[in-house]
């Protein structure tokens, strides 16, 4: 079953697909669904669901993920593409961080991985189910034909069973990675990893609210004192054990600041550096409007469109996105703190709320402040606190 997709995008337009699958039974009849869904405006491209007979959840999940990065690489072959899955144990075996000891599976993660290669950069993020509902049911309409029964909303079977292998998930959730969805409510299981965003200390530009980018800019005195403050706080706190900062100056500083009075090693990340704000860098918002108001109006409506010259949020949330998984995949608990500026900060607290992309113009971060996330392997992600600025106390804000 499926609806045709419609024209094919450009190349360069970013892609999201949905994908899910699942079995009455393990095994039992069994189907899978999968959406793909344009990145900037949400619009359907391609729908497509199959009945698979019987078999396992598991087959019925990897058999949604081929289908839905198949239709993907065929509508826009190099399309930087997120793939979203209620299935933790598809997404961390994908994502390379679990092994897959089924021989089926790892079949189908091979041609999973095929056709990823037709595509740009491809990364794969856990959705509570609740967030994947179209694929949902679809799937469901797909055992539903299996089963030989009426569909969802009748009198009839179960949805669908869910179940996990222990061996190959390690967090113990099952493969939904929903802990929620088989204890009922709870806090997640196991140990987090905690990453404390810091903001740069003041600089000049910050101090007159213009664009601050890739433009190497020194603290200002009351930037240097800033990064003291906030320093001799996390020394007092205490517990952190690696220091990652954006290779940008008045970052460095900061971060040299903070590993200088906790003796946590301080290493550098090209990908928490600022947006590239292009041709506005150094302009106040006003400034930028008068000279490039269609622009503008644009970048505000859709993290796709960039400065003149300059970078997008989409392009920023991918690269943000990809340390945030380097570093997790490291480590399984502990506590990070990583020193960057004001997007990157706001894509990881976004990440972590299941925000979309439009609540980047909703948060308000100010310099050398605060925000706390705590990171589960199964999972959820806990934001703590948000622009913590108590050390500052009010002269320094």
């Amino acid at each position: 079953m499926g609806r045709p997709p419609g024209p094919p995008p450009a190349a360069a337009r970013g892609l999201i697909v949905e994908a899910d699958g699942g079995s009455r039974g393990n095994p039992g009849p069994a189907g899978y669904g999968a959406v793909v869904r344009d990145q900037a405006t949400g619009e359907v491209l391609a729908e497509m669901s199959e009945s698979l007979g019987t078999t396992t959840n598991n087959v019925a999940e990897y058999s949604g993920l081929l289908a839905g990065l198949r239709a993907a690489a065929d509508l826009a072959p190099g399309a930087d593409t997120e793939v979203r899955l209620d299935s933790k144990l598809v997404v961390e075996q994908m994502s390379g961080r679990w092994q897959i000891k089924d021989p089926n599976l790892r079949s189908l993660a091979r041609s999973a991985q095929q056709q990823a290669q037709r595509l740009g950069r491809v990364w794969y993020v856990w959705v509570p189910r609740a967030r994947n509902a179209r694929a949902d049911r679809l799937a469901n309409q797909a055992m539903d034909a299996a089963a030989g029964t009426r569909g969802p909303g009748s009198q009839g079977p179960p949805r669908r069973q869910r179940s996990g292998s222990v061996a190959e998930d390690p967090a113990g959730a099952g493969d939904s990675g929903d802990p929620a969805a088989a204890r009922g409510w709870g806090p997640p299981r196991g140990q987090a990893t905690t990453t404390l965003l810091l903001r740069h200390g003041e600089t000049p530009l910050s101090a007159e609210r213009r664009f601050a980018g890739r433009g190497d800019i020194p603290l200002t005195e009351a930037g240097r004192a800033q990064a003291a403050a906030v320093a001799a706080r996390l020394a007092a706190r205490g517990g952190i054990e690696a220091v990652v900062t954006s290779p940008l100056a008045r970052a460095r500083r900061t971060a040299e600041a903070v590993a200088r009075a906790t003796g946590a090693p301080l290493q550098a990340d090209d990908d928490l550096a600022e947006t590239d704000f292009g041709k506005w860098e150094g302009l106040s918002f006003l400034e930028a409007s008068e000279r490039w108001p269609d622009e503008v109006s644009a970048w505000l409506r859709s993290v796709d469109a960039a400065p003149p010259g300059g970078e997008s949020f989409a392009v920023v949330g991918r690269r943000v996105n990809a340390a945030l998984d380097r570093l997790l995949a490291a480590r399984t608990s502990g506590t990070l703190l990583l020193v960057s500026h004001v997007t990157p900060i706001k894509m990881l607290v976004c990440r972590a709320m299941l925000a979309p992309p439009a609540a980047l113009f909703r948060l308000h971060l100010d310099v050398a402040s605060l925000c706390e996330v705590a990171w589960f392997a199964d999972g959820p992600a806990v934001v703590r606190s948000l622009n913590d600025t108590a050390h500052l106390g009010e002269a320094g804000r």
